[in-house]
């Protein structure tokens, strides 16, 4: 049974540098083509548009599949997809100058690539080369840092429309060599173009991490810049079992911390939103809220939801800012506390609590539990969001990596399980104990007061 009428598979196996692919020959851009070509011609919802591994055949990459014709195209530039689409997908007939018509032919070449490619992984593995995995997940600290950097000279704002490298070098401030070195590696890693001596943002750049654009993401970006300073610290950090002191430069980052946060509530929110409910929920606490993100969501959802956002002394003026832009300073307030030892208030019906978990100790978590729990008005709620990990700390990745980030910021931080997040809500007493998941790495547990 084929439920489309046309069903194409394109070939976008990933292969070490220098080796012949059909990435390397620009697949992408052919699969971005072919599905931008698809909408415009009205076929969108009759072809279905698939990626796959290796087909053996690199040499004559990229290659496409069409199904139910098994029709082969071979060495397809984007310009090819205007036709194909039109011709063969649209009319029925195939583009004859592409097609691959030769199978004894194509049958040679996949089974020499096969044997190639075996004799290729017996070789390295008796001179016991390091697996291409291994060697990229040590060496990926490489081009992270060169986008840091970028970002830390603010050089995708000073690429504009496109200028030489001396002229970045002036606007960041930079040496002239050094910076079309960063310039060209910006380039290999698909970040910036370079036409005849000039650099030139790409879509991807430009969108989000120049300041000319709406949707610039560069200052909750640098938290990420101020962690790689918290990172080389990890040795040190597992030897002393906690955080070792930060420098006055990392001290300054509140302002990024809080954007940071403040684009993952954002793009988080709706979820959120959609987990909690907009019913019976009128006096809300938000603890940490920060920007006062999902303060702003739930109100713009729940016409008569009042919220406090509870955060630190430098925190809260940041947090009024974004109130006052999202208009909400009547239903919105702010206070200064400390939310381990401060009184909370009574009778809220939501306690709210993302991203802080995880930056306490697990004794620390279970002194909050138990405050939250009397901060709360009888059946009202908490909503933790978090990065939960599975019973055995191994999985998600993201979330046992996150432990490291607290390791190396806080003084007793960790990601937590899900066991220890009900075994905590348990002992405060919070009953109906549930692990909503949500798309992402975050998830949520909530329970109820009695």
């Amino acid at each position: 049974m084929e439920p489309f009428r046309h069903h194409i598979f394109i070939c976008t196996q990933a292969k070490p540098e220098g080796a012949t692919s059909c990435p390397g020959n620009r697949s992408w851009q052919v699969l971005q083509a072919l599905e931008t070509e698809l909408c415009e011609q009205g076929l969108d919802d009759d072809v279905q548009v698939s990626t796959c591994g290796c087909l053996g055949l690199c040499d004559d990459g990229p290659l496409m599949i069409v199904y139910p014709e098994g029709v082969w195209y071979r060495k397809i530039r984007k310009e090819d997809v205007a036709e194909i689409v039109s011709s063969h997908l649209k009319s029925g007939e195939p583009v004859s100058r592409l097609v691959w018509r030769d199978p004894q032919e194509m049958k040679a070449k996949a089974a020499k690539h096969r044997d190639q490619y075996r004799a290729m992984i017996k070789a390295k593995g008796q001179a016991g080369v390091l697996p291409d995995e291994l060697n990229e997940m040590i060496r990926g600290f490489m081009p992270s840092r060169a986008v840091l950097t970028a970002l830390e000279l603010d050089l995708f704002s000073a690429v504009g429309d496109g200028c030489s490298a001396k002229e970045i070098a002036y606007a960041i401030e930079g040496d002239e060599r050094a910076t079309e070195m960063l310039l060209n590696a910006l380039v290999s890693l698909k970040l910036l173009e370079k036409k005849d001596g000039t650099f030139l943002n790409t879509p991807v750049s430009a969108r989000f991490l120049s300041a000319s654009s709406r949707d610039n993401a560069r200052p909750g970006l640098m938290h990420t810049a101020h962690l790689w300073n918290r990172w080389s610290t990890l040795t040190e950090c597992v030897k002393s079992g906690t955080c070792i002191e930060r420098d006055e430069r990392e001290q300054k980052g509140v302002r990024d911390f809080i954007a940071a946060m403040d684009r993952n509530a954002r793009e988080r929110a709706a979820a959120v939103v959609k987990v909690v409910g907009v019913n019976g929920i009128r006096r809300m606490l938000d603890l940490g809220g920060g920007s006062g993100a999902y303060s702003i969501a739930l109100a713009r959802e729940m016409p008569n939801l009042n919220s406090e956002v509870l955060d630190q002394a430098q925190v809260i003026p940041l947090t009024q800012a974004y109130i006052r832009k999202a208009g909400l300073e009547g239903r919105i307030t702010t206070r200064v506390g400390d939310m381990l030892r401060d009184p909370l208030g009574k009778n809220y019906d939501l306690v709210f609590v993302s991203a802080i978990c995880h930056m306490f100790s697990a004794e620390e978590n279970r002194r909050l539990f138990r405050r939250i729990y009397e901060a709360l008005a009888p059946h009202g709620r908490v909503i933790i969001q978090d990065f939960i990990l599975e019973a055995g700390k191994t999985a998600p990745r993201f979330a046992a990596l996150f432990s490291l980030n607290m390791l190396v910021g806080t003084r007793m931080g960790s990601s937590y399980s899900e066991p220890e997040y009900s075994d905590w809500l348990q002992n405060a007493g919070f009953s109906d104990i549930r692990r909503m998941p949500l798309p992402g790495p975050a998830g949520l547990m909530i329970g109820f007061r009695n």
